[in-house]
């Protein structure tokens, strides 16, 4: 493959990496020549690939895997999430935000200018902004523990748990994003729409297809793994070394539609 984003030899980590977008832009970044260390609570049997098992609710475990990751880290892809139900509210915040905060901070000692870290959230995450009085001083306090203990003390602040852990990446996204880019370093995040992810029978049975096939908008379908995947490794590329703090709609239209009032 013709690695016009300049893969070829950089040191990438992937999170959520056994399946989903998480496998798929790993798939892609071997293609490309990368060096990847995939993190997964399974573990990732793919050539070339340096695979940890890791459940993310686990500080210890996030650290020791920080540990066995490699330097320098050119790129990080925090892909690993949980969609609520069966997963506790707790839980759910913690996998897809707490953790994927704790991961990337920890990994920043071994990220020079030029690296960058992307996670995805999703369209689900829609009206941060509106939210930012009560969601910026959750997303900047920097204590794992702290975070998980809050949690569980304001339940009905983090309920539903996939709804608030993905306004909380944007939010988180936005306010840190813009701190790291002064020190060379980018942080961004994606909002897919609905895609056909092992995760998507959940979500069709927890709010119902119709509803998911709501937010699907103008394009007419779900998306693929892999067409969620490129935009991520396109963020993490020096091609878009002048894109920081930003969120990157990959809904199909969505999110336009809306706003123009066509949905």
């Amino acid at each position: 493959m013709n690695d016009v984003l300049g893969y070829e030899g950089k040191r990438a980590v992937v999170t959520g990496a056994a399946s989903g977008m998480g496998a798929a832009a790993t798939d892609l970044l071997v293609e490309l020549g990368a060096h990847v260390t995939a993190l997964d609570v399974k573990p990732v049997e793919r050539a070339g690939v340096q695979s940890l098992v890791v459940d993310l609710r686990d500080r210890a475990a996030i650290d020791a895997a920080v540990d066995a990751v490699a330097g320098p880290v050119d790129a990080v892809f925090s892909v690993a999430g949980l969609p609520g139900a069966p997963f506790s509210d707790v839980d759910t915040v913690t996998v897809n935000f707490i953790a994927a905060r704790h991961l990337i901070e920890s990994l920043l000692p071994k990220m020079a200018p030029g690296s960058a870290a992307v996670c995805v959230a999703s369209n689900a995450g829609l009206g941060w902004q509106q939210e930012l009085e009560q969601l910026v001083p959750f997303v900047s306090a920097t204590d794992f523990e702290g975070a998980v203990a809050w949690c569980e003390e304001n339940p009905k602040a983090i309920y539903p748990g996939y709804l608030f852990s993905k306004k909380a990446l944007n939010a988180w996204v936005a306010w840190r994003g813009t701190a790291l880019v002064k020190d060379g370093i980018r942080l961004n995040c994606t909002n897919p729409g609905p895609t056909d992810t092992p995760m998507m029978p959940t979500f069709e049975e927890q709010a119902g297809k119709e509803i998911i096939d709501a937010f699907v908008g103008p394009s007419g379908r779900r998306s693929t793994a892999v067409e969620q995947a490129w935009p991520l490794l396109f963020l993490n590329s020096a091609r878009s070394s002048y894109v920081a703090a930003e969120a990157l709609h990959v809904d199909g239209g969505f999110l336009g539609a809306m706003t123009t009032g066509q949905l």
